[in-house]
């Protein structure tokens, strides 16, 4: 990889925000740069290649960063999400014994083999796109409320279940070191916690800020990294020790300033990288050498909508359920852990990620319906303007 490729990832990446410019769209920016990376990749211009050593790295660190931001954006302290949590576990379940019926159905039908994996697919939702919509939307209410648990919980969930059944010959290893990664995980919380309330974390951030040394951010990388390397040697998926460290700072409480320096480092560069990176890695052509793999990815779309809308069952209303479905981590990640370890047929990878995007397209419409349905924040009410008496002086 030269820096001429660099520049040219760095300037396609930008093809995400002017996709999400338009704000009635509701397109998520990772959907840009994962068209531009298709686009650049072998199955259009062939420009990149995604088996590029060092092109794979830089992405392996974005896979990290993004989970990780995804993870810390989770409002785990905050008590009205928390008050949600047991109706939010139980719509997950809901939809994870329905999406176990529906894996087996579409592997049978398609003959791939791959019943737990599609079945985890078909359950997940992504945190990092449902959120990002709610909070642009100005979604709220008791039951977006209900809504947030529900697809943090079935984020999580499915991350940690995912190596497991990616490839089920080695799943007792991939349960040892997801083990490994989510205790690590913990140690780091129970270090961060014991700083916060010792205060040392604070006077290292005024230190920090006044010398300018961004340590917060520095030591933030130094775990980040190690628990990657945890999971890299645990033959776990980097996205687990991300999202698993990203729970553990927003249980504490995340600085706004590492927060901002955290947006600035993944969103700025590392992010679109892993995205164009993980387009690049997609050769749609494949789709068209084996046409079924068009209907797994259009089935697993649809059965991931069908799970989720089913919630309404228990309560749900139809456009929040639909907006729960949206995926994107989990089906990434099986894309990618399924390449490296070539245990998906050749155009499977890619039907995954078209799965994910049917999903983000209907989650994109049933946000806007949300919105015409009332599901919205109710303003703070204003006190009331209480006109002041007239002075003496006055006409």
């Amino acid at each position: 990889m030269t820096f001429s490729t660099l520049a040219v990832v760095a300037l396609v990446g930008i093809l995400g925000p002017l996709l999400a410019m338009p704000l009635r769209w509701h397109i998520p920016i990772v959907v840009g740069e994962l068209l531009a990376g298709v686009l650049l990749g072998p199955t259009l211009a062939g420009a990149l290649h995604a088996q590029d050593p060092t092109f794979t790295f830089l992405a392996d660190i974005g896979f990290a960063l993004v989970m990780f931001v995804a993870g810390s954006h989770v409002a785990i302290k905050d008590p009205a999400l928390r008050a949600s949590l047991r109706i939010g576990i139980g719509r997950t379940i809901g939809v994870g014994a329905l999406a176990v019926p529906l894996g087996l159905l579409i592997a049978q039908l398609f003959d791939t083999g791959h019943p737990a994996l599609y079945a985890v697919l078909i359950a997940s939702s992504s945190a990092a796109l449902v959120l990002p919509v709610v909070d642009s939307l100005g979604l709220g209410g008791p039951s977006v409320l209900q809504l947030l648990p529900q697809v943090a919980i079935a984020d999580a969930a499915c991350i940690v279940a995912l190596p497991l059944v990616v490839d089920p010959a080695h799943a007792g290893r991939a349960a040892i070191g997801a083990a490994a990664v989510v205790g690590c995980a913990i140690v780091a919380f129970v270090v961060l916690r014991h700083f916060e309330r010792t205060g040392l974390r604070r006077r290292l951030h005024k230190l920090s800020e006044k010398r300018r040394f961004a340590l917060e951010l520095r030591i933030n990388l130094v775990v980040l990294f190690a628990l990657a390397a945890v999971a890299t040697h645990s033959h776990v998926s980097i996205m687990l020790a991300g999202f698993s460290f990203g729970l553990s700072v927003a249980a504490v409480g995340e600085p706004r300033r590492l927060a901002r320096q955290l947006f600035a480092v993944t969103e700025g560069f590392f992010g679109p990288l892993f995205f164009v990176w993980l387009g690049a890695s997609l050769n749609l052509r494949d789709l068209g050498h084996h046409p079924k793999f068009i209907l797994l990815g259009i089935s697993l779309g649809i059965a991931a909508v069908l799970a989720h809308a089913a919630m309404r069952i228990l309560g749900q209303p139809l456009p929040l359920g639909a907006l729960a479905a949206a995926q994107l981590g989990v089906p990434v990640a099986a894309a990618t852990i399924g390449t490296q370890l070539n245990v998906l047929s050749p155009g499977e990878p890619a039907a995954l990620i078209l799965g994910a995007l049917l999903t983000i397209g209907i989650a994109t419409v049933a946000g806007s319906l949300a919105v015409r349905a009332g599901f919205v924040a109710t303003p703070e009410p204003r006190p009331p303007v209480v006109p002041k008496p007239p002075t003496a002086t006055s006409s």
